[in-house]
């Protein structure tokens, strides 16, 4: 199971890694806006934040739903070679492949916590952040030609859908006892809590999107080294995903603790991270001090967080999917439709920004820290 779920993961966020770190700079090279390529990234996550409320009443997560979500993921990334250069079909293909990964991962991560001990969650879901790393610096090598990352997304979906049908299976075999088919799902009930989670993530917006084009313009290169503004971006993302990697290995221990607390330092942590890329962009030492937060915005906050929900809710996988509608959906929606915006009118400024949207997420989790306290 381990090492089904570990190239699951492994492929999943390949394709995370080709869609966020290549593909603005991709449609920035066909002559794409900011502000177009905010609209296209926001596509993805506007479906994650809609579905889920499907499934309160009115559909249910099954495997067999999972293993179409698999299938319409792989047939949304072929659709790239023949969209890429419209609009409003590339619209439709980001819709698409939003629809098919909103659905698999929640599955997959409600399926890893359920069936393994949580203790083992952070050295199997470390081979996603593995996958993130070395398409980035496999990728960067092949960047002169547009088609080239539309060809790395189709060949990590394809797999991404063999391990996946593989975990399918292993679904059919293991009998559950948990609730799952409990339709009581109060959401407002922990307001504060899903608030924090929606702006952690319209923060992140700008950094998903912008990052690679924000890093790279400030030639942040090593000309003595023959080191390129884009290889040092690429570095740069490769460095952060690196002590991601490293924390989701050594993280056990600290999930041991208050959850809430965990969540609420790496915010705070991360308003750190936003506010030195904002006075700091031409800083190569700050700019990787920056990159090692995110062992703690991303690796630490996310495992927090799913475990926190999962021990929350009866209902597992609903739990699951909202968490990635609510932030990754509808957070990473808004995120990405303002930062194109944002950033035409100013770079630095779009930082400035998400740093004081995170530092909102940290005000509204402390209200729900508050209201766990009074019971």
């Amino acid at each position: 199971m381990a090492f089904i779920l570990s190239a699951f993961y492994f492929f999943y966020f390949s394709i995370v890694g080709v869609y966020i770190i290549f593909m603005p700079k991709v449609l920035q090279m066909l002559g794409y806006a900011p502000s177009e390529i905010g609209i296209l990234f926001a596509a993805s996550p506007l479906v994650r934040f809609i579905l889920p409320f499907l499934f309160i009443r009115y559909i249910q997560l099954t495997p067999k739903l999972f293993s179409y979500a698999l299938f319409l993921t792989f047939i949304s990334s072929l659709l790239f070679y023949f969209t890429l250069e419209n609009f409003y079909l590339l619209l439709i293909t980001n819709i698409l492949l939003g629809i098919g990964m909103s659905l698999s991962i929640p599955y997959v991560e409600s399926f890893a916590l359920t069936h393994m001990p949580k203790e083992r969650y952070g050295k199997v879901r470390l081979f996603g952040s593995i996958g993130f790393i070395l398409v980035a610096l496999v990728l960067v090598n092949y960047l002169n030609n547009p088609l080239n990352a539309i060809s790395f997304l189709i060949a990590a979906t394809f797999f991404t859908l063999i391990f996946g049908l593989f975990i399918f299976k292993l679904e059919n075999k293991i009998i559950s006892t948990s609730k799952e088919m409990e339709k009581s799902f109060k959401l407002l009930l922990h307001w504060p809590l899903w608030v924090s989670l929606f702006l952690m993530q319209v923060g992140f917006g700008g950094f998903y999107n912008f990052f690679t084009i924000y890093a790279s313009s400030h030639a942040i290169g090593l000309q003595d080294f023959n080191i390129s503004a884009m290889d040092m971006t690429i570095y740069l993302w490769s460095f952060g995903v690196i002590c991601e990697v490293i924390m989701l290995y050594f993280q056990a221990p600290l999930l041991k603790n208050n959850l809430l607390k965990i969540l609420q330092f790496s915010i705070a942590i991360t308003v750190i991270r936003w506010l030195m890329l904002a006075f700091f962009p031409e800083n190569i030492i700050l700019l990787f001090i920056s990159q090692s937060i995110h062992a703690f915005s991303f690796a630490l906050y996310h495992s927090a967080a799913i475990m926190y929900l999962h021990s929350l809710y009866t209902n597992k996988k609903l739990s699951q999917q909202f968490f990635a509608g609510m932030a990754y959906g509808l957070g990473g929606f808004i995120g990405a439709s303002i930062s194109g915006f944002i950033y035409e009118f100013s770079p630095q400024g779009l930082y400035i920004i998400t740093a004081l949207i995170t530092f909102m997420s940290f005000v509204f989790l402390s209200l729900e820290r508050k209201k766990v306290s009074k019971g």
